[in-house]
């Protein structure tokens, strides 16, 4: 039987799909160049639910589709102690809270926090604390060494086994700091998760070749830390 909490989410999502944001910041469009495609989002919540999930980490708000379907999951498992800890410097600055609010109207308050700190710093904090999380969404910069940097801390505080998951696989920057842990750290990719997806061309380049947007990736079973002479070049 679905949870009344679920219920309420699944309200918002298509509320938010159906009228967008309350607000937008300028250009026009703006909502759907920067959120989540509802599919996405679908699928970033079943795999999610599928791999049982009690602790997210996510980096970048923005409008809070991803971040919706990422409290879906969390409720969906029903986990007695559910835990979405969200970072975004920009959420109050340039997004006018818009998306924290909607998690609020979603009532997803009760299980997620707000970092209003860059990440390189916030998930720093995060692994001073000890956190230990089921599965990230990487959805901030997309900048490939602040993407590097993010990937760093993230394997520091997703368990062994779990998931990262990054949007924007198509740009060369976030392409390129995921290789290095897949081709150095052991980081294997999930390649018919997001399948049926949203595709986009690599580099944006209409000549090349079409991928889906977002990519998921599992980390070793084993924390995997080589010796610098076994460097593999990406």
């Amino acid at each position: 039987m679905t949870d009344v909490r679920t219920t309420r989410v699944r309200a918002t999502r298509s509320r938010l799909v159906r009228e967008g944001p309350a607000w937008t910041r300028g250009p026009e469009r703006d909502f759907e160049m920067v959120s989540l495609p509802e599919r996405d989002c679908d699928l970033l919540r079943d795999l999610l639910v599928s791999e049982g999930v009690r602790t997210v980490v996510e980096v970048g708000l923005a409008y809070g589709s991803s971040a919706l379907a990422v409290g879906e999951a969390l409720l969906t498992v029903g986990s007695p102690h559910p835990r979405h800890v969200v970072i975004d410097p920009f959420q109050q600055q340039a997004f006018a809270n818009v998306g924290w609010d909607l998690l609020r109207s979603a009532g997803l308050d009760s299980i997620t926090s707000l970092v209003a700190a860059p990440s390189s710093i916030a998930l720093a904090e995060l692994v001073t604390e000890g956190l230990v999380a089921d599965a990230a969404f990487v959805d901030g910069s997309h900048r490939f060494h602040e993407v590097f940097v993010d990937l760093y801390y993230l394997r520091k505080i997703v368990r062994p086994g779990g998931l990262v998951v990054l949007d924007d696989d198509w740009t060369p920057s976030v392409r390129t700091a995921v290789r290095y842990y897949e081709r150095n750290l052991g980081w294997t990719v999930l390649p018919d998760a997001f399948a049926d997806g949203t595709l986009r061309t690599l580099g944006g380049d209409p000549a090349a070749e079409s991928v889906p947007r977002c990519r998921a990736v599992r980390l070793p079973a084993q924390t995997v830390e080589p010796p610098f002479e076994e460097f593999h070049p990406f």
